[in-house]
């Protein structure tokens, strides 16, 4: 059975003063003439830490990871690693290792060749190298393809001996360029939970680069989320999901529901926003950061909100629509409501009994409500 290793509540060494980050990253930037790839980041990441890097293509975030392995000079900052100053410091010297996104294996070497190649410069005997490419292999499910060469391989197949050959020579950091993107569903989600229960069994930083939104919650202790070359975003799987800073962080982390509108009141715990898009005040926990007169936005998650056919009691945030379009996901469906003003708002609602038939079908009249502690409140 495969298990989880993740950090553990009390285990979050970003929230200790008195804790040393394994890699300091001091206001880094990349420019390319006058465009700017990466600008003025600064992190802070921990030893044992699974941090990912995440965003759209063209964000920075690859650029980034290879200002870390040393295969691009920033153009302003600076990246220590275990109190040194790298930026002197040669890729194969560095105590880093990188898997690419292009396999880049020998094809002329065989599997168990390409997955042993990077221990030939370290002091292994040959017993031990041999045990060491074995579990490699088996870790990768390739067990029994050691003798073939690459283009025996499909690409899901290449991708995963150049994951492997990254982990066996155990560096202290680990950079993964989109490690998983060429395996299918089933596969990418095992290996996710293998490279977990390895990174905790060596003890490894894992600095992955992704810009698939799930496999960043399962595999990150925290998340980066970059655009245009600046980091918009640091926490937690959850920090980022539930309590994005910004549209952008709320629209690109899952799907949310932006509803615009003017703060009218507020009291205690509680901001009141009149939203003409949709026709109805909203009411949403808060505590105390805005003022009657601003303009912001509400983002609600689509499983935050309920769906019915007749009005919810005590809803204080309650929608009236229509069902324009739906889809059927297997475990859950989700609604996609048209208000009376137009406005279209997205619904999620588990599928909690096996039935061919539709609880809420197309075209019904439905009522959509949820919490004031269901949204949050941006400006931005």
């Amino acid at each position: 059975m495969i298990t989880s290793q993740r950090q553990t509540t009390t285990d979050r060494p970003w929230l200790d003063p008195a804790s040393t980050p394994q890699i300091v990253i001091e206001g880094v930037g990349k420019s390319y003439g006058d465009f700017v790839a990466v600008g003025n980041v600064s992190l802070s990441i921990y030893k044992g830490e699974m941090f990912a890097l995440v965003g759209a293509s063209g964000c920075g975030k690859t650029t980034l990871l290879r200002m870390l392995a040393g295969f691009v000079t920033p153009s302003a900052g600076r990246i220590i690693i275990e109190g040194v100053d790298m930026t002197e410091v040669p890729p194969y010297e560095r105590p880093v290792n990188m898997m690419f996104q292009s396999y880049a294996l020998f094809p002329h070497m065989s599997v168990e060749d390409n997955i042993g190649y990077g221990l030939r410069r370290l002091n292994v005997d040959a017993t031990a190298r041999r045990k060491r490419v074995d579990e490699a292999l088996e870790m990768v499910q390739l067990g029994a393809l050691g003798k073939r060469k690459p283009h025996q391989l499909s690409g899901g197949q290449r991708q995963r001996v150049a994951l492997a050959r990254a982990l066996i020579r155990r560096p202290k950091v680990l950079l993964l360029d989109e490690p998983l993107s060429a395996l299918d569903k089933k596969l990418r989600e095992s290996t996710q939970f293998e490279l977990m229960d390895l990174q905790h069994e060596v003890g490894i930083t894992f600095i992955v680069v992704t810009h698939d939104q799930d496999e960043a919650m399962t595999l990150a202790s925290r998340i980066a989320v970059m655009d245009k070359g600046a980091v918009i975003q640091t926490g937690t799987p959850a920090e980022v999901y539930e309590f994005p800073r910004t549209r952008f962080v709320a629209d690109f982390f899952g799907t949310a529901n932006l509803l615009e509108g003017t703060v009218i009141a507020t009291e205690p715990g509680l901001v009141t926003v009149k939203s003409a898009e949709l026709g109805c005040d909203l009411y949403i926990d808060d505590v105390g950061r805005y003022h009657a007169g601003e303009r912001v936005w509400a983002a609600v998650r689509p499983e935050k909100i309920r769906v019915s056919k007749t009005p919810i009691e005590g809803g204080r945030n309650q929608l009236k629509g229509v069902v324009w379009e739906l889809g059927y996901l297997g475990n859950r469906s989700t609604y996609q409501i048209k208000t009376s003003g137009g406005k279209i708002v997205t619904a999620v609602a588990q599928n909690e009994r096996r039935t061919l038939d539709w609880a809420i079908d197309w075209s019904d009249e439905v009522y959509l409500s949820w919490e004031p502690d269901s949204a949050v409140l941006l400006q931005s």
